[in-house]
């Protein structure tokens, strides 16, 4: 291991993972027992495998053992998912699992519920369906995110998958010791490696690489913390760009030659409470380098945190806060002397905007691409919402494979044209909406973490609340007469930030069991970092809490401002002065009295053929949701039945 130039205390984890093998022990010794579950020192070892091990709390019974389950998490570089791996994870979580696959914020799946005793099956299976949970989890490089749009006429995307792919590749684990445990050390068939890929892996640099080690660029202990990259294009905002450790940025020429990458480190959101010390913190712009250095360039900033990284403290271990601590221009000097040369010049890009690519796109090669929204990323049956049952339909047969997006959807790619009604059909009649403009926008724009009952960290719901949220607030906006607003939410469990909600517009951070954090400013593009507002709002005093708040942003916003850039504008002092001068319930817009509740995907109401488009066209002519027209049209219905 290349050592740091002060040798410094380390935690009891670095040493753990020091001794074991190059992640071998003593998970390989304990898989083999007949146990309900791993000890404390292989659970932090099976993380490097892709897997969690957890608890249902819902199934806690005092003086009983706890129910022990595990979590996997595959890793699948920019959300790309082939259809046999699908299919398998289908059947697998069916069988070993909790019935219902987790699309997750990184562009991946997880399968919760699995057994112990079933977790090397499951394994094998994945491996061995072109699938991998090789360092979805733990102190390494995870899934490296993209954005998910399969554009086959905008080189600039193709790229941005190429490299992530490539750079996924180049910052997987070296050992062996993933192989040797889940397959008895057979290899896995997968895609071939790229030879500049392994070339880049060896390439020395000065003193990137670790000499005379099984793991080239990590070395025996691994980074200090998780890392994370992604790589996008220009102007797409779909990966939450501020928020990584490095963000790569495709470059260009007029051709739609690559030439480069702009270079973007130090993102990062995680905290905790009551820990000033620990902060949310976006990205810095460090450089620009040219296209036949953005391997050795990678490197190099994870050689910085590998040997500069805090290996004492892991709350303070990942890259933004080495990149605080010293500054940018340190760090920049730093990662430069392992690089060999300087960076260039950071260069201009196009303003930011958030897409979710829902609804048919032409992909441009003849072939069209289909985004179909998922609420909070759960794939499930549940009643006539049939998700699940209609993504397995699809696929048998069509033979389809899906890109997995950053809002945790599913995107279709390579659609014939023919096939397009035979998709239509399979959703519908499964209960799915197929229109993204029939979509409730607080729910279309929302995100939450799975949190209760199986992440041992949350302190409180998330998935299971968020929607009940964006009904009461939907209710809230209608009632003070805001029908055509929404805007970013998103909520975690607990103040690790995976549904990064310090980026949204208005984020919900469990605080305690039925209490949050409350963040406001986030842009609607993500774009700037919110600020906590509130520490510990009750979730029954949500809307007493937001009504002031909204009232205000609708009577002094300026034209077209969104929440969240009202909210920075005006300050949390107006916001709070306002809200202690308002009485509830005071304002009443006398247009709306009725409350509409909306869930995606759910409750569908269809309408004839032959109606579709004329509704689509007062929709976009009134500047209004097509569910909010059906729904006006309904209560007047309704209304007017009642009289007569």
């Amino acid at each position: 291991m290349v050592q740091t130039p002060i040798e410094k205390k380390v935690s009891k984890l670095e040493k753990l993972k020091n001794r074991s093998n190059f992640l071998r022990e003593p998970l390989l010794t304990e898989l083999q027992e007949d146990t309900t579950h791993f000890s404390e020192d292989a659970i932090q070892i099976l993380k490097f495998h892709g897997s969690y091990q957890q608890d249902n709390r819902d199934n806690r019974v005092k003086g009983q053992e706890k129910d022990y389950q595990m979590m996997l998490r595959t890793r699948s570089p920019g959300g790309f998912v082939p259809p046999e791996l699908f299919l398998t994870l289908d059947r697998l979580s069916e069988e070993y699992g909790n019935h219902t696959l987790r699309i997750t914020t990184r562009q991946g799946f997880q399968i919760h519920g699995v057994l112990k005793k079933n977790i090397k099956v499951v394994v094998q299976n994945i491996l061995n369906n072109m699938g991998s949970t090789l360092s979805a989890c733990g102190d390494v490089n995870r899934n490296i995110m993209s954005p998910p749009a399969p554009f086959k006429d905008k080189p600039e995307y193709q790229y941005a998958f190429e490299y992530a792919n490539n750079i996924a590749d180049l910052l997987n684990p070296q050992s062996g010791a993933y192989y040797e445990i889940w397959l008895d050390g057979e290899k896995a068939i997968s895609a071939e490696e790229s030879p500049e890929v392994k070339a880049a892996r060896q390439s020395k640099g000065r003193g990137m690489i670790v000499e005379n080690s099984l793991e080239p660029i990590y070395g025996e202990q691994f980074l200090p913390r998780k890392f994370k990259i992604c790589v996008t294009v220009p102007g797409d905002n779909s990966i939450d760009v501020y928020t990584h450790d490095i963000s790569l940025v495709v470059m260009t020429d007029k051709q739609g030659e690559l030439q480069g990458f702009n270079v973007l480190a130090g993102g990062g959101l995680g905290r905790t409470h009551n820990k000033e010390e620990t902060f949310a913190r976006i990205s810095d712009e460090i450089g620009y380098v040219d296209r036949e250095d953005v391997y050795d360039l990678v490197k190099a900033i994870v050689a910085t945190q590998r040997d500069y990284g805090d290996r004492f403290n892991r709350r303070h271990a990942r890259m933004k806060y080495l990149i605080h601590d010293w500054g940018v221009e340190k760090f920049k000097a730093k990662v430069e002397s392992y690089f060999g040369q300087e960076l260039q010049p950071f260069k201009k890009l196009p303003a930011w905007q958030y897409q979710d690519f829902l609804g048919w796109y032409e992909q441009g090669d003849g072939n069209w691409f289909f985004g179909i929204s998922v609420e909070n990323g759960r794939v499930k049956d549940e009643g006539a919402f049939q998700l699940k049952t209609a993504l397995r339909e699809i696929v048998q047969q069509l033979n389809l494979p899906m890109r997995l997006s950053p809002n945790h959807n599913v995107i279709l790619c390579d659609i014939a044209p023919e096939q397009k009604e035979t998709i239509e059909s399979i959703l519908q009649n499964r209960g799915i909406e197929t229109d993204p403009e029939a979509i409730e926008p607080l729910t279309r724009y929302s995100m939450a973490c799975p949190a209760l009952p199986t992440c041992g960290l949350a302190v409180t719901e998330s998935e299971r609340a968020l929607p009940g949220i964006t009904d009461r607030i939907r209710a809230l906006l209608n009632k003070l007469g805001m029908v055509n607003e929404h805007f970013v939410i998103r909520m975690t469990g607990c103040p690790n930030g995976c549904a990064r909600p310090y980026m949204a517009e208005l984020g919900f951070v469990g605080s305690a069991p039925g209490k949050y954090q409350v963040w406001l400013g986030g842009t609607p593009n993500q774009t700037q970092l919110a600020q906590p507002y509130e520490q510990k709002m009750s979730v029954e005093e949500l809307e007493n809490f937001l009504e002031p708040i909204f009232v205000f942003f609708k009577q002094d916003r300026k034209s077209k401002e969104s929440f969240g850039s009202f909210c920075n504008r005006v300050g949390f002092d107006a916001i709070r002065n306002f809200s202690a001068n308002y009485t509830i319930g005071s304002y009443m817009d006398t247009d709306s009295t009725t409350k509409r509740k909306f869930r995606k995907n759910q409750r569908r109401v269809s309408v004839p053929d032959e109606i579709f488009p004329r509704l689509k066209e007062v929709a976009e002519k009134e500047g209004r949701p097509m569910n909010q027209i059906i729904a006006d049209a309904l209560s007047e219905y309704f209304t007017k039945s009642k009289e007569a």
